[in-house]
């Protein structure tokens, strides 16, 4: 008989952690959560005025599968000003940034195919291939005294013919990692000369301490490249709830994806749409205050830790919405966060949320607000005096 569970590849997905953690908050109003990779401002006022404008209109009905030609010029006009000329008919709007990369993904990856992935990750950049039935190879990041580096001669050599695809979070999350110029040129011309698909991840790409933008592989690729660059309007334009993303393509490969849009969403909602074309427009401020706001935070944060016997930091990251360290003497990050919740009311993610590579990690999100996260920093140091 058929087991009643499914698909064997869907079972043996890992479980969401950073939802265990929450649930052990259930009915507990006194816990401060760092948990979730959210600002906690609420999105800015002009972009939710678009919006309800757009229900006010009544534009509630079916919009085109690949995103209003309106805001795939927006997002073309915009990608260009950070990245050089990208043009409307490269761009697709997805259903949020999970959306556009499992899009992606289904457009390029076979049941049997090998997708090399740069870990630790947000688990959902490992499980897409897998639930696609493709093998995972993961090449993890190193920790030490400079934070968390790329060991680009062994990334290099990952990827080898037969790889379908490579998978590149930069910023990183969850440990602030920023892929640099010469290593984003060494590994777009090894998957030139390969053929092998590049997919980033480029949700934090204006979450930089160092500019307007991190390095992008969009500053370097020419639009014959197979490169896929996914990206949301959740985290910089703080629109977590909206669930509304983008993909830049290669034009030939526009087709495929409006087909898989259609049997998986049929499109993003027109109205989403309108606040996404107004976040374009208007928000550059917002996207500045919010990440000075980080920047402070991660300051804040690195100095009180960096003064714990018990916490290794390494250098503070130069992008992302994280802080990654290690708790010495602390094997399992999953019942530390549950205990951390139960007995001392803060909330953070494990590192094995992230994967195998960093069981002894939490991860700490700072776009959060500046008075909560000094009485989390208070409760968390008490903590881990009391072990």
């Amino acid at each position: 008989m058929a087991s009643l569970s499914g698909r064997s590849e869907v079972q043996a997905l890992r479980s969401q952690q950073i939802r265990e953690v929450a649930n052990a908050a259930i009915g507990r109003m006194d816990v401060l959560p760092f948990w979730f990779g959210e600002s906690h401002r609420e999105t800015a006022p002009e972009i939710r005025k678009a919006g309800a404008a757009a229900l006010e209109r009544g534009e509630t009905f079916y919009a085109p599968t690949l995103g209003l030609a309106t805001l795939r010029e927006e997002l073309a006009a915009y990608l260009s000003r950070l990245h050089g000329s990208i043009s409307a008919d490269r761009i697709a709007v997805t259903s949020s940034g999970v959306s556009s990369l499992m899009i992606a993904l289904q457009s390029l990856v076979n049941p049997g195919d090998t997708v090399v992935a740069v870990t630790p990750v947000w688990p959902n950049l490992c499980e897409i291939p897998r639930i696609l039935g493709a093998t995972v190879h993961s090449m993890p990041l190193e920790f030490g005294r400079e934070g968390w580096t790329l060991n680009l001669g062994r990334l290099i050599d990952a990827i080898r013919p037969g790889v379908a695809a490579v998978i590149i979070n930069s910023p990183n999350n969850p440990t602030g990692w920023t892929i640099t110029r010469r290593e984003q040129e060494e590994i777009l011309n090894r998957c030139r000369e390969l053929g092998v698909w590049l997919i980033t991840d480029d949700v934090y790409e204006r979450v930089y301490f160092s500019g307007p933008c991190a390095p992008s592989f969009l500053d370097i690729a020419d639009p014959l490249d197979r490169l896929v660059s996914c990206n949301s309007f959740s985290k910089a334009w703080r629109m977590t709830g909206w669930r509304v993303g983008w993909a830049a393509v290669p034009a030939a490969l526009l087709e495929s994806f409006g087909k898989l849009i259609e049997y998986n969403t049929s499109c993003a909602p027109g109205f989403v749409q309108a606040a996404a074309r107004e976040a374009l427009r208007s928000c550059e401020q917002d996207i500045d205050e919010l990440v000075r706001e980080i920047k402070a935070n991660r300051d804040k944060l690195y100095a009180r830790l960096g003064a714990v016997d018990r916490i290794e930091l390494g250098m503070a990251p130069r992008g992302g919405m994280y802080a990654f360290f290690r708790v010495r003497r602390m094997s399992n990050s999953l019942a530390f966060c549950k205990d951390l919740v139960v007995n001392a009311g803060v909330g953070v993610a494990p590192g094995s949320a992230f994967g195998s590579e960093a069981p002894e990690f939490l991860r700490w999100c700072v776009a959060a607000d500046p008075a909560k996260l000094e009485e989390g920093l208070d409760r968390f140091v008490k903590y881990l005096s009391r072990e």
